[in-house]
């Protein structure tokens, strides 16, 4: 079983705007971080889990690590976000490991389109409720 990273999708406005900007990256998106993850060889096969307005919306595939130059990581990522079923989720600085059983169910195509349409607020709410 794999492990997994979540971070804040910081600067995205919706879920459809941090797929817009991971679907704008050519072969992969990179994203920093001041740290090596201690538990790098664990994410292999991982995904980053993207946090937006409390709540997991989609995640990313890791593809590996990668030194800037400047005293900080890259953390390679495939260039698509995959919608998973919304779960509530704490914002925090930087990453957090997330373990595959803990990790939310991606969903299927019809159901991304949908929740994209909802306001967070309704979907945090309705994930609160067991209904997303």
């Amino acid at each position: 079983m794999s492990l997994h990273l979540t971070k804040i999708a910081f600067g995205a406005e919706s879920p459809a705007t941090l797929r817009a900007w991971l679907e704008s990256q050519a072969d992969e998106a990179r994203t920093s971080t001041r740290y090596m993850p201690k538990r790098f060889e664990e994410l292999a096969g991982g995904s980053l889990y993207w946090i937006h307005s409390s709540q997991l919306v989609g995640r990313s595939a890791i593809l590996g690590f990668e030194e800037t130059g400047q005293g900080r990581f890259w953390i390679r990522l495939e260039p698509r976000l995959i919608p998973v079923r919304a779960m509530p989720k704490r914002p925090h600085q930087g990453w957090r490991y997330l373990e595959a059983k803990d990790a939310p169910p991606d969903l299927g195509s019809g159901e991304a389109d949908d929740l994209d349409a909802m306001p967070p607020a309704l979907l945090g709410e309705l994930s609160k409720l067991g209904l997303v």
